[in-house]
């Protein structure tokens, strides 16, 4: 594991923090190639991921020095560009709700890791811009995708055709933040809503999951459905929260028994 990226556990919730506040907390190869192991040593011990950056920026991005130095002079971005994807492919894939945490900067590769995960929680210091039009780079279609999930077709256009920033509310108001708070109120909320997310049906969660990716890629979400309606049953989950309902307490949901999509 590189030492620039540090993941924590407390109870139901993981941490993982970009841990290189000198350099703004930017990403390196070695780091991109190192989330998708950190991601599964936690997935069947946790309910929620947390993503968030050491210090007062998110993440500035993707360490510059790297982009020139591949083995192919034709392309010599290919080994990084392949981590850098594995590493969102991995933060969209994890089973259970994941929220960025962001605070300051948050650019380039830094709006990556933030549109990979589920959620986006952001204090009034918060700063995100996509540059790719600043240093000559094609920005590729699976974080683009991304974006035009998030913000719509236009404003996609308009982060990438001109590497501007957005101030934290106005990444509030085009949909790239979905809730905004004062600088010493973010981490309470944060804790609060990962304690409600915890305590909610992590089948329920995942097949949400599992669901609005069909439906944003134009696939059939029905058969996945399906399987997790059944599963519901057999797990004993609705029986719980029919019986927590009657009975006016909290569910105890049981504890992971999720099988892969």
């Amino acid at each position: 594991m590189t030492s620039d990226l540090a993941l924590t556990v407390e109870g139901t919730v993981a941490t993982l923090t970009v841990d290189r506040p000198a350099k703004r907390n930017a990403m390196t190869r070695a780091m991109w190639a190192a989330v998708p192991g950190l991601l599964t040593e936690v997935v069947d011990d946790v309910r929620v991921l947390l993503v968030t950056g050491a210090g007062p920026s998110f993440c500035a991005g993707a360490d510059i020095g790297e982009l020139l130095g591949g083995e192919d002079p034709a392309d010599p971005m290919a080994g990084l560009r392949a981590d850098n994807l594995a590493a969102q492919a991995a933060l969209r894939a994890f089973p259970h709700p994941t929220i960025a945490v962001v605070r300051g900067h948050c650019i380039g590769g830094g709006v990556e890791l933030a549109a990979s995960c589920d959620l986006r929680f952001a204090d009034d210091t918060a700063v995100f811009g996509v540059t790719p039009a600043r240093i000559g780079v094609v920005y590729p279609p699976a974080p683009t995708r991304a974006l035009v999930d998030l913000v719509g077709p236009a404003t996609t256009k308009w982060l990438l055709f001109s590497g501007e920033l957005l101030d934290a509310a106005a990444a509030l108001r085009v949909g790239l933040v979905d809730e905004l708070h004062p600088a010493d109120r973010l981490e309470a909320r944060v804790q609060e809503f990962a304690a409600v997310l915890s305590s909610r049906s992590a089948l329920t969660q995942r097949a949400t999951k599992e669901t609005v990716t069909a439906l944003t890629e134009g696939r059939d979400a029905e058969p996945a459905a399906s399987r997790r309606f059944r599963e519901t049953i057999a797990s004993g989950e609705l029986a719980e929260g029919v019986a927590a309902f009657a009975d006016r307490r909290r569910p105890r949901f049981p504890w992971g028994g999720i099988t892969p999509a």
